[in-house]
């Protein structure tokens, strides 16, 4: 599984806040705000700030998804399970 923040992302836009705007709110770090835009794993933490900067819950900015890896081996397990 992987992580999506292209929520976070639109509500960004939506509110008209700047990616640096959102860090100097929060107090995330420079490398923190990189691995967001890469789609990378932050911390609990790090999402409870930004949410409550931006009066969100978690779900408004974040989304687990299907890895391309992942969608190989579950195609793989269901087929050694159907035989």
């Amino acid at each position: 599984m992987d992580v999506c923040y292209n929520k976070l992302l639109k509500l960004l836009i939506d509110k008209r806040i700047k990616k640096t705007e959102l860090r100097k709110m929060t107090g995330i770090s420079p490398n923190t705000l990189t691995k967001l835009s890469n789609n990378e794993f932050v911390s609990m933490e790090v999402l409870v700030k930004i949410c409550r900067a931006l009066n969100c819950d978690i779900g408004d900015i974040v989304e687990v998804v299907q890895s391309p890896d992942n969608n190989a081996a579950l195609s793989s397990s269901k087929t050694i399970l159907e035989q």
